[in-house]
């Protein structure tokens, strides 16, 4: 166990700009508050703005976007990146890899402990002068978005979950049968291993964490956005339906036609809308900041 502060960075590679004095690319090893080294990215709004039909106006400079992958992704993957890449031109980003994924320490606890990670990330974020953090999560990490803004009240400004369960242990489809062989089977957490560059630890939840539709309530009045595919595979439109109702009239809830699940179902016009929405729903205090 560490006795440094959740969000500390233990290794740091920073490249600031010798003719703006701008931070340039930030690479560190943060330490979650029990002691987990977390490979963290941060990447500064993108310097060279152009136009696009889906970005209006440059990037704001108080906003920084905190991504948290989905389930065997980390901060290297293609898709990751991708999605980095689109929301840089709204403001600055964050990604990790969760415990367990890629670079970073500990096990995989598939969601439960994975909420010091994202409350190290957010803490990072602030660190570089943000006014607004907005947390974006996929599958896995958009029901650890949605877990950690209930439990750490105050510490984001807006928060977007696409393609995450309502409840746990569901096993109604295919992809999540085939998860919870790979999550629950010592075969299948050697697979995760090898396979799939995913630790899981072998332990059950104890106690079982708070659900997601069980942690919406709780989010308020920190605005919510709620984005699911009617394509997807894993989750059913009854999960972000469940979601929305458990929410009530704070949360905005987008059905995306055609769209699978998570990271890879979502398009550059969708991550697009994603930016833009959480450029304007963010709050900020700061007032004048651009």
């Amino acid at each position: 166990m560490s006795n440094r502060p959740a969000g500390h960075a233990a290794r740091s590679t920073v490249r600031p700009n010798p003719e703006t004095g701008r931070r340039g690319p930030n690479r560190t090893f943060l330490r979650t508050a029990d002691g987990v080294p977390v490979d963290s990215v941060y990447n500064p709004a993108a310097v060279v703005y152009e136009a696009t039909p889906d970005t209006s106006r440059p990037p704001s400079l108080d906003l920084v976007f905190v991504i948290a992958h989905g389930f065997t992704g980390d901060v290297d993957r293609p898709h990751v990146r991708r999605v980095a890449g689109v929301l840089a031109r709204y403001g600055a980003v964050v990604t990790f890899s969760f415990r367990g994924h890629g670079a970073s320490g500990g096990r995989s606890t598939v969601g439960d402990k994975e909420v010091l990670d994202l409350a190290a990330a957010v803490e990072w974020a602030r660190g570089f002068g943000h006014a607004r953090v907005v947390t974006v999560g996929f599958s896995m990490g958009g029901s650890v978005v949605l877990r950690h803004a209930a439990l750490y009240p105050g510490t984001v400004d807006a928060v977007v979950s696409v393609s995450a369960p309502a409840r746990w242990y569901y096993r109604g489809t295919a992809p999540m049968r085939r998860l919870h062989w790979l999550v629950t089977r010592p075969e299948g957490r050697l697979v995760g291993r090898y396979g799939l560059r995913t630790r899981i630890h072998h332990r059950e939840w104890n106690p079982v964490p708070l659900s997601p539709v069980q942690a919406v309530p709780r989010i308020a009045p920190t605005p919510l956005l709620i984005v699911h595919g009617d394509r997807d595979g894993y989750f059913p439109l009854d999960h972000p339906r469940m979601l929305a109702e458990a929410a009530g009239d704070h949360a905005e809830l987008w059905l995306e036609p055609g769209m699978g699940h998570a990271e890879h179902a979502a398009d550059e016009a969708l991550l697009a809308r994603i930016g833009d929405w959480g450029e304007g729903h963010a709050r900020s205090d700061a007032a004048g900041v651009p």
